[in-house]
This record gives C-alpha cells, sequence and structure tokens, in this order.
C-alpha cells in the first residue's frame, strides 16, 4: 500500500486474517474490519489519519549506531552451501574460503574510533553490536576484548552469530560478564539432515555439540539463545521432529525460535522449495507448536532498513571485516573486491563503491518469485498475529 514519504514515517503492511486485517506499521500493530478499508482494498482516508495520529506510521529513530564485526574469518565448520565459499570441495567438508584473518587490538582500536566519529556526526549516544565471523570464536580473545572497549561506547544490546561448537561454560560466563546478551545458532534441520549439512571441517556433525552448548550457556548465565531454522528442500521434512527435539534438550523459556526459508545462498546450493501453500502450512504449524512448547516466536513486522547496508557510507551502521576493511554488508565480508572502505580512512568515493554496494537481502531468494513470496508471507504471518491474538500473547 502507498505510504507517506516523510523520512519519519514509513508505508505499513496491511494483511487479511481470520477475522478482518491487519495493519503492521512500524510503530505497532491493530486490527482493522472490512469497513476501515475503501471498495479498492487501502485504507480509508480518515482511518489513516487516526492510525497515524496513533504513531503506527512513525519510525522511531534509533539513538544507537548499528555495527557488525567478525572477530575471524576463518570456520571450523565446511558447510557446502556457506556464502563465505569460494568454491566447491569435492570431500564435503573443506570448502575453500575467503582469507583467514584475525582481529586485533590495534584493528579493534581503529573500529571504535571510525564508531564514535559516526556517532557524533549522526547525533548518537549508544551502541548494537553483532559480533560475527568466519566463526567468531574461533578468536575468543578478540571477542572479550571487544566486548570489553565496546562499553566505553554506550553499549546497550550485544549479540553473537556463531555456530555454537567452541562456546564453552567458562567462556560463556566471561562473555556475559562483559555484556553479551544473546546469540544465535543456526540448525538445518533434525539431527539426521544437520549432521549431513552443517559438517566440522574434520569430518563429522555438530548437532549435539551445538545443543549441548545452548544449553550449558542458559543453565549458566543470562544470555537468551536465538535458534535460527533454515528451511531447505534437504530438511523440511524433519523440522516437526526438531522442534520437538529441541524442546525436550534445552529450557525452551530461555529461546527464541524462527524459521527461514533459505534461497540460492553459496556455491553449489539446489534450491527447489517453492512457496506453495503447503509450506505456509508447515511455518504455521512450526510456529504454533513452538509456542505451545513454551518457545518465543518473534511477531511479524514490517520490513525496515537494514541500519548497516541501506544506508550509503555508514550513515547508522557498518559492517567490518577483521582487517578493518568495510563492507556493505555481512554478506560480502571478506571479499577484497567487494570493500567500499576502511575504518581508519572512512569510505571511498560513492562513484567507486556503487558496483560494490550490496544489502543483505540480495543474498537470499529467488529472481522471478517476488510476488509468490510476498503472498507466502502474508500467509504465515497473518496465522501467527490471529495465533497471537487468540492466545493472549499479542503484544504492539
Amino acid at each position: 500500500m502507498e505510504g507517506s514519504n516523510r523520512e519519519d514515517e514509513a508505508p505499513p503492511r496491511l494483511i487479511r486474517g481470520e477475522r478482518g486485517w491487519w495493519l503492521l506499521g512500524p510503530g505497532g500493530v491493530a486490527r482493522l474490519g472490512d469497513a476501515h478499508l475503501t471498495p479498492a482494498g487501502a485504507l480509508r482516508p480518515d482511518v489513516e489519519r487516526g492510525l497515524r495520529e496513533q504513531g503506527l506510521f512513525t519510525v522511531r529513530p534509533s539513538r544507537s549506531y548499528s555495527l557488525t564485526v567478525l572477530t575471524a574469518t576463518a570456520c571450523n565448520l565446511g558447510c557446502a552451501y556457506c556464502f563465505q565459499n569460494l568454491d566447491q570441495d569435492d570431500g564435503g567438508t573443506s570448502p575453500p574460503r575467503i582469507a583467514s584473518v584475525r582481529l586485533t587490538s590495534g584493528v579493534i582500536a581503529e573500529i571504535l574510533t571510525f564508531v564514535g566519529r559516526r556517532q557524533a556526526e549522526s547525533g548518537m549516544d549508544g551502541l548494537l553490536l553483532t559480533i560475527f565471523g568466519g566463526e567468531p570464536l574461533m578468536n575468543p580473545r578478540g571477542c572479550r576484548e571487544l566486548l570489553e572497549r565496546a562499553a566505553g561506547y554506550g553499549l546497550r544490546r550485544a549479540g553473537m552469530v556463531s555456530n555454537g561448537t567452541l562456546l564453552t561454560p567458562r567462556l560463556a560466563r566471561q562473555l556475559a560478564d562483559l555484556g553479551l546478551r544473546y546469540v544465535q545458532v543456526t540448525f538445518d534441520g533434525d539431527r539426521p539432515d544437520h549432521d549431513r549439512i552443517r559438517v566440522r571441517r574434520t569430518g563429522g556433525g555438530t548437532f549435539d555439540a551445538i545443543v549441548g552448548a545452548m544449553a550449558a550457556m542458559t543453565e549458566t548465565t543470562s544470555i537468551r539463545c536465538d535458534l535460527r531454522v533454515n528451511v531447505s528442500p534437504q530438511n523440511v521434512a524433519g523440522i516437526d521432529a526438531l522442534v520437538e527435539r529441541l524442546a525436550a534438550a534445552l529450557d525452551p523459556s530461555r529461546c527464541t525460535i524462527h524459521f527461514a526459508r533459505v534461497g540460492d545462498a553459496g556455491v553449489g546450493y539446489e534450491d527447489t522449495l517453492a512457496y506453495s501453500d503447503d509450506l505456509a502450512d508447515r511455518f504455521i504449524r512450526w510456529q504454533r507448536r513452538a509456542l505451545d512448547l513454551g518457545f518465543a516466536v518473534p511477531r511479524p513486522r514490517v520490513r525496515r532498513p537494514c541500519n548497516a547496508c541501506s544506508y550509503r557510507d555508514g550513515k547508522y551502521g557498518a559492517v567490518v571485516n577483521p582487517d578493518g576493511a568495510l563492507y556493505s554488508s555481512w554478506t560480502t565480508a571478506g571479499r577484497p573486491e567487494l570493500r567500499v572502505g576502511t575504518a581508519r580512512d572512512g569510505y571511498l568515493p560513492r562513484e567507486r563503491t556503487d558496483d560494490r554496494w550490496f544489502t543483505c537481502e540480495d543474498t537470499y531468494g529467488r529472481s522471478g518469485d517476488r510476488r509468490e513470496e510476498a503472498r507466502f508471507r502474508d500467509r504465515v504471518d497473518a496465522a501467527h498475529l490471529d495465533h497471537l491474538s487468540a492466545t493472549g500473547r499479542l503484544r504492539a
């Protein structure tokens, strides 16, 4: 639907639910009836005016700079579909990757000096930090030092995207004491599928190691576990069993779970999973079962620009490689031909980065099926909102 052109507003998303409509805006969610819409399916002007006055259209400005730092580009896993692979490997466990680099104290200083300048220029006084890799815990010292020194830049939330296999209880406690609040790990289906897809470079599966590390982390620290479940043709049949297995092995009250259909994301990945009504019904079933088991399942939200990659020249966020190179997105980090600057010297002139600037959404999905994707997403999200409302879990 059409939205305002004002910079402090963003167009909402209108989707059909079981009983009426859901309006998702940057300022919250509202339930509407057919009478609130015109015969053409648009908001009536008086309704839109009222929703705008309530702040549903308003983008709340962030006071925090969004920073993603790769502490290491190496990884102890050899997943064939990884977007950081440069080619396929016949053995299936050691595909060639982007160059191996580790974050050092000197580069941390350069990164945080860069952040301080950006915060001053954008009028921000806080910092949102994501620790990324490769596998970030290939460099635990770099993770600890980055967290410790980031505290001086108004660190408000810190998270880590990890494969989970290297996180010991002792290290988890150290990271928690330094401000780490969540760790995102990925499951590629139930144990048999996962252990076939997400493998160590030395050979062997990783399912039990990840589950064990997450269980120990949530038992001994305040860190929450964010479970990302990749849904692909290779594992879709086992997701129901995965949800049950995770609920039995972990404390669901300490975990958030979300399901992500994975598009073509890496060398040799074959994408044949269609956006079908059957797949939508599966997503709906998985989400409802996860809620019944005690997991948190994020409510749908309107898409907002990514602070790191949707704005040129790092106005609101940045992605930094361990060598201090700046990239437009975590999807391109570590590829020298796509570098857009350095933390020490800032961003290259725009005319030199136009063909290097990619967003995080450019990696996933398939061309030519945007309409099917939108229809799929609307059906899943409307069902989720209906269920959250019916069970008293919906929050604005």
